[in-house]
């Protein structure tokens, strides 16, 4: 199979249009129309990762952290980078990087973490606004189930655990095609009325090309009646974190013991055990020092991330626990995560969860 048909997978699932603004996912290096037998799924790009792609014939190396974060004036000899670069591109090795666009799906990095610590009634900690649209289009009533399943198909109209959804209100359109019309109805010239429905369906907002492309194939017109809005509305699929609540609630002690044993870990940073019982949990995998307030507002027991500073770690003001359990290990279940989705959508093509371990840090 072709590079690209593993893309575009993932790219329907956590689209690159999510990442953030300073992130780099995609295809950093190589070419999407490569053939390809097996891949290499990993946390980051190093050069033992590279070498361990070498040695199993892997020519895709699928990775979460970004190899190149911002822009490259020479390509050297001396720093990690610019070896891994050299070689990767030397042996035709193609880099995918799938980083913050998957930390911001609903079924992505943070889900992950969510289900090896037992959260259930799990939901974003902080859902994004602005990532929503909502489509109002006219069409004949005798066509508004053609086209609806046509808009269906490509995930408009899917509201948090529901789908199908959409507005429809009948009334009647009329205009009057011109001689240079082709025309579904009436004749050019002559004045129509047709009875019409209206259907409105939400959509997000990176789906927009498919949606309107569907809409277009679907609808008998050659010049369709529809326009976009842009919504406020916070979008339940996508978002920063994620909380929910243990089946059995627990002592503080006990949890963090859990929390270590569920997630491998040596060692946990915390704060003081503030709270007696723990039941309600947020996670962030990285770097999760933006979320804190978001945690203590929801009501989080213990915030669960990484990378806090000393100074950070007075900020929970009493409020809950934070439990900073190192960027690595938070993350490291991605790998597990990636291999899951992709070996159940492509059961006859060779994924490899890379041997190596990545995490720069290490504890005596």
């Amino acid at each position: 199979m072709q590079i690209k048909d593993i893309t575009s997978f993932l790219e329907s699932w956590a689209p690159p249009s999510l990442q953030e603004s300073y992130d780099n996912s995609g295809l950093i290096i190589g070419d999407r129309n490569d053939e390809t037998n097996s891949a290499l799924i990993t946390l980051d790009v190093t050069e033992a990762v590279i070498d361990e792609a070498i040695a199993e014939k892997c020519n895709l190396i699928i990775a979460h952290h970004p190899l190149i974060f911002s822009g490259i004036k020479k390509i050297g000899t001396s720093h990690w980078v610019d070896k891994c670069i050299r070689k990767a591109i030397k042996h035709d090795l193609n880099i995918y990087v799938i980083h913050t666009n998957l930390d911001n799906v609903v079924s992505g990095v943070n889900k992950k973490i969510a289900e090896k610590i037992g959260l259930t009634n799990t939901q974003l900690l902080k859902p994004k606004n602005n990532t929503l649209l909502k489509l109002t289009v006219f069409v004949p009533t005798d066509n508004k189930s053609d086209l609806l399943a046509g808009l269906f198909s490509v995930g408009a109209g899917e509201v948090g655990n529901y789908d199908h959804c959409s507005f429809q209100l009948t009334g009647e359109g009329t205009f009057r095609p011109n001689e240079a019309a082709n025309p579904t109805i009436g004749k050019a010239g002559e004045d129509e009325s047709v009875s019409e429905t209206r259907i409105e369906v939400i959509l997000p907002a990176h789906s927009k090309s498919k949606v309107l492309s569907a809409m277009r194939s679907h609808h008998p017109y050659e010049e369709v009646a529809y326009y976009l809005s842009s919504l406020e509305n916070v979008n339940q699929e996508i978002g920063s974190g994620m909380i929910g609540k243990l089946e059995h609630t627990q002592s503080a002690d006990n949890f963090l013991a859990h929390l270590k044993k569920a997630m491998n870990l040596d060692t946990i940073e915390h704060t003081d055990l503030v709270k007696d019982k723990v039941s309600k949990v947020a996670v962030c995998g990285g770097s999760g020092r933006f979320l804190l307030e978001t945690a203590i507002a929801a009501g989080a027991d213990v915030f669960i991330s990484a990378d806090f500073k000393y100074h950070d770690f007075f900020e929970a003001n009493g409020e809950l626990i934070i439990a900073d359990i190192g960027h690595y290990e938070s993350e490291v279940s991605t790998k597990e995560l990636l291999y899951e989705r992709l070996t159940k959508n492509f059961a006859k093509f060779a994924f490899r969860l890379s041997e190596v371990d990545t995490n720069p840090i290490k504890y005596l």
